[in-house]
């Protein structure tokens, strides 16, 4: 089936403000995204929208004023604890964590001071959570399944912070890249200048999307405005929305993926089940155990999880909080891929969804799918693998 899809398209940079903008610029509304941000229980804020140019582009200018205790400073400890406590979905929390531990991460790395003695400077106020968590928050409203990113534009000159004078590409912001392995393309005379990607942009981004190329079938653009209005560049973030269509040829390897595994040996059987439902929760395409034999000959389970390389580490948090295991093995896999389409069947005993594999456009597979034979077999009386045959022949018989 198609699946809806976003493409983000780093015209002049990025931003968490610039990636909210373009969010209500392609259709979320604005009160649905206030509703989902109610639910931190944080206040000292307000936001608005704004229509403006940035060069020939009509964009959103995202607000996010603040005031009284939206003007304090707040530790990396407190914000996460913000996010890990709030009425969120589950979904939006863990990929919230993922970013603010991607961000501080890399400010940590970048000032040599272990995170929970780290300072949060321009990045400690409320504006940081909304703008991570109304990010997140706001695909998922759109219902957003896939998101893939063009390359980061780097940075040029010299900016001023609250550390002093940094290069264009900031530090902090140069980690993000080099721990995402992300892809980055080089300054020209003719691209955007200055700070172009800000850490809380970049963590976003490589921790929401992949890089591998995509085809998407285009049903919206929208752009988010930066709040610098230069001349001679846009300063706008484009956000195209749509369904993807193929994301590698026909045949070839499907890469920009991660397999993780870790042996259990001392965990009861019974949480396999719900650390496989929240794998699955988290992205994971794929959940299995394998029964092994560890040291001594003690038996043991061999948990693998097959992810996207932007979901690994949410996927690995999630190994890591709900298993008795202390580590987690992570590798880049690359697997071949079938085309594959769900269509909705009328058959002689009822309506149901049959998963149809092709290979080089041809028909190599017909599935019936499960719930929907039960249905029909317990209404009419029939074996579940009698239902699942004449299914199966029915859909044979028209594809």
């Amino acid at each position: 089936m198609p699946v809806k899809s976003a493409y983000i398209d780093m015209i002049g940079g990025a931003s968490g403000d610039m990636l909210l903008g373009a969010l209500i610029d392609v259709g979320l509304p604005l009160d649905d995204l206030r509703d989902e941000l109610a639910g931190m229980d944080v206040g000292g804020y307000t936001l608005r929208a704004e229509r403006v140019a940035r060069g020939a582009l009509n964009c959103t200018l995202l607000h996010v004023d603040l005031d009284g205790d939206g003007l304090r400073r707040r530790g990396w400890d407190e914000l996460s604890e913000t996010v890990q406590s709030s009425r969120l979905p589950d979904e939006v929390r863990s990929k919230a964590i993922q970013v603010l531990d991607r961000l501080t991460d890399a400010e940590s790395v970048v000032h040599g001071v272990d995170r929970h003695h780290l300072t949060p400077h321009e990045l400690g106020t409320v504006d940081t959570l909304v703008d991570i968590v109304g990010v997140i928050a706001g695909f998922r409203l759109l219902g957003v399944e896939h998101i893939a990113s063009g390359p980061f534009p780097a940075g040029t000159g010299f900016v001023m912070s609250d550390h002093g004078r940094i290069p264009g590409l900031a530090p902090a912001t140069a980690q993000v890249y080099a721990a995402a392995n992300a892809p980055v393309r080089a300054a020209s005379e003719w691209g955007p200048k200055g700070e172009t990607v800000t850490p809380s942009g970049a963590s976003l981004i490589t921790s929401i999307a992949s890089f591998e190329p995509v085809e998407i079938r285009i049903d919206r653009i929208g752009y988010g405005a930066g709040s610098r209005n230069p001349d001679d560049y846009p300063n706008a973030l484009g956000l195209w929305l749509g369904e993807v269509q193929r994301t590698v040829p026909p045949g070839s390897p499907d890469a920009g993926l991660s397999l993780l595994e870790t042996n259990i040996d001392d965990m009861g059987g019974e949480l396999f089940g719900y650390v496989q439902e929240r794998l699955l929760e988290a992205g994971a395409l794929d959940v299995w155990m394998t029964p092994i034999q560890m040291k001594k000959n003690r038996p043991a389970v061999l948990l693998s999880a097959l992810v996207r390389q932007a979901d690994a580490d949410s996927a690995a948090d999630v190994i890591l909080r709900e298993t008795s295991t202390l580590g987690v093995r992570r590798r880049a896999v690359e697997r071949y891929t079938a085309d594959r389409e769900v269509i909705e069947l009328t058959t002689t005993l009822g309506t149901a969804r049959v998963k149809i594999k092709r290979v080089d456009g041809e028909v190599a597979g017909i599935s019936p799918e499960y719930e929907d034979c039960r249905t029909l077999a317990l209404k009419h009386g029939l074996t579940l693998a009698e239902v699942m045959r004449r299914v199966e022949d029915e859909a044979r018989s028209r594809v």
